[in-house]
């Protein structure tokens, strides 16, 4: 799904949109609708691994020794030759370029370094330094085996894990700027690329003469928005495999030209990709409200059957990993955390300036789609689209406000197309149980049937299955479709509870259970003692106490 820019020109004093500004935002809608200055959807940070795929399987490395290196005996000892020789080619290439080497020390945060090196850096693109770590990576060893005949031993190769160096190359490009590629200095020499399509969009904006103001790993305001979204939505594959070809010419490289040429190439996969949406807000107070609204009513957001509407993937027993929410504060500054499988949702307030909603996809075949770079316009249409989700579900979670006409059609029989309707009675005992039922099937893409709804709803009120026959269910069922709040599912008999109806039961669940029974509990004569005396002393004193409840139970208008 490719998103589009919205930018909003600052209004006037005196003007409507001027006093919209000015009035302070109430509900999760008015931020969104009202107060956002700058939409972008972009790919944020890419972590890409970079691999000869026929060297990835033993007999791959075992065909390269005999047929490459033309070795007799199969040991790794073939390529130590090749490990000793990218070693000093690194080496001599910082030596002639006047690169510093930098050896990172255990627990160092290694980005912090890149950017102050590269606050110094004053060139277009080159390499601003070459970091060296040791890092535990995926190798080839060679083991001594026996044969099971004659008992004598020879040499053979597997695969194992060991701790050695890798060398950092951060980079600084015309078109991608800051990028980093680490390589495994030992067999079969795997690498890494991590690059920021932020920065690229930025690196574009500035060729092309497009005048803008940064946001830390993002776009505060830009002069054309729309072209800021063209650009990052020709963030291709195809411009990130040139970026490698380009840089693997110029720095050193393990294999020899004669290696090359006979299919030992570096190809690229996703590792990890991060899929952010990017909502530039007026004022740091509109972006406090909206997480100050969204954490009370999304607690639960990360259950089973709340995540899956939200990645459009059904949730079973079956289903591996954990799901749940986490609210994470760092100083003052609340972040929304939501987990399926191995793919996280994070929200948070940017920056004091901006709402940044990212998801970050750690394993491409949760969503049965492989790891290929070429799989790329799949992958961003899964990530923005939960995006996209995750705040369609949080607007209608807490501004379910209904319109008083909208209330009163509900609450009195009507015509739809020539049939007679029944009323929905929001005092009806039954109506507010079938409600609450409703909601245990909130968006899910399999939707409910007629024995589902009735096992919910007969347990809300209490009676056994047999009270609520098929032919009742039916009848209120059928009201609920003329109404608008379901729909049937083409060719099944299952049905979907639409916006609308998810809209309809929020509203009508939590008015009666949040505002109508503990207000009319307090101001009851047989009230409980324990109820605030100024309620109970100052009848008119009851619209204030009301109105302080909706407010504290996110149901404004």
């Amino acid at each position: 799904m490719n998103g589009t820019t919205v930018r909003r020109s600052p209004g006037r004093k005196g003007t409507p949109q001027a006093e919209s500004k000015s009035k302070l935002p109430r509900t999760v809608a008015e931020v969104l609708n009202e107060h956002v200055e700058l939409e972008t959807e972009s790919i944020d940070r890419m972590y890409l691994n970079v691999f000869v795929p026929r060297l990835q399987i033993v007999e791959g490395a075992l065909r390269f020794i005999r047929q490459q290196r033309h070795s007799k005996v199969l040991s790794t000892t073939a390529v130590e030759p090749m490990t000793r020789g990218f070693v000093r080619s690194i080496e001599q290439f910082a030596q002639d370029n006047e690169i510093p080497i930098v050896n990172f020390e255990k627990g160092q945060r290694k980005d912090d370094m890149a950017t102050k090196r590269r606050s110094g850096f004053r060139k277009s693109e080159g390499v601003v330094f070459i970091g060296k770590a040791q890092e535990k990576c995926t190798v080839y060893r060679t083991e001594k085996r026996h044969h099971p005949k004659s008992n004598n031993s020879y040499a053979w190769i597997v695969k194992s894990t060991a701790l050695v160096n890798q060398y950092y190359f951060y980079c600084v490009d015309e078109d991608f700027g800051p990028f980093f590629l680490k390589f495994c200095s030992y067999f079969p020499y795997n690498a890494k690329l991590c690059l920021n399509g932020h920065e690229y969009a930025k690196r574009q904006l500035e060729r092309e003469g497009i005048a803008f103001q940064a946001l830390d790993n993002g776009v505060r305001s830009c002069e054309n928005p729309k072209r800021l979204q063209e650009i990052c939505d020709h963030l291709s594959a195809a411009k990130i495999d040139r970026l490698l070809r380009k840089w693997l010419q110029r720095l050193p490289h393990p294999f020899s030209p004669k290696e090359r040429s006979a299919g030992y190439r570096y190809q690229i996969s996703v590792l990890q990709i991060e899929l952010s949406l990017t909502q530039v807000l007026d004022r740091p107070v509109s972006g406090r409200i909206f997480f100050e609204e969204v954490i009370r009513e999304n607690l639960d957001i990360g259950r089973p059957k709340q995540v899956q509407l939200i990645f459009d993937r059904w949730v079973t027993k079956s289903t591996p990993g954990s799901f749940r929410t986490r609210v994470i504060t760092d100083g003052v500054i609340p972040s929304l955390h939501i987990d399926y499988k191995g793919t996280r949702i994070k929200q948070y307030h940017k920056e004091g300036q901006a709402l940044r909603t990212e998801t970050t996809i750690n394993n491409t075949r949760d969503f049965y789609i492989g790891k290929s770079l070429n799989n790329l316009p799949a992958l961003r249409q899964i990530g923005f689209q939960a995006n996209r989700r995750l705040l369609q579900t949080q607007t209608i979670t807490h501004d379910c406000i209904l319109a008083e006409e909208t209330f009163q059609q509900l609450n009195h029989p009507r015509l739809v197309d020539d049939q007679r309707v029944s009323a929905l009675r929001f005092a009806d005992k039954t109506v507010q149980a079938l409600w609450n039922a409703l909601l245990t099937f909130d968006l899910l893409s399999a939707g409910f049937s007629n024995r589902d709804l009735r096992q919910n709803l007969v347990g809300l009120l209490g009676h056994p299955l047999d009270y609520f026959t098929q032919g009742r269910m039916t009848y209120q069922l059928r009201r609920l479709r003329l109404h608008g709040l379901i729909a049937r599912i083409p060719k099944t008999h299952r049905y979907r509870l639409t916006s609308f109806g998810l809209r309809v039961a929020l509203f009508c669940t939590r008015t009666y259970n949040r505002i109508l029974r503990p207000g009319i509990g307090q101001l009851a004569p047989t009230a409980n003692t324990s109820v605030p005396e100024a309620v109970r002393r100052t009848f008119n004193n009851v619209e204030l106490q009301i109105q302080n409840w909706i407010h504290r139970e996110g149901l404004a208008a």
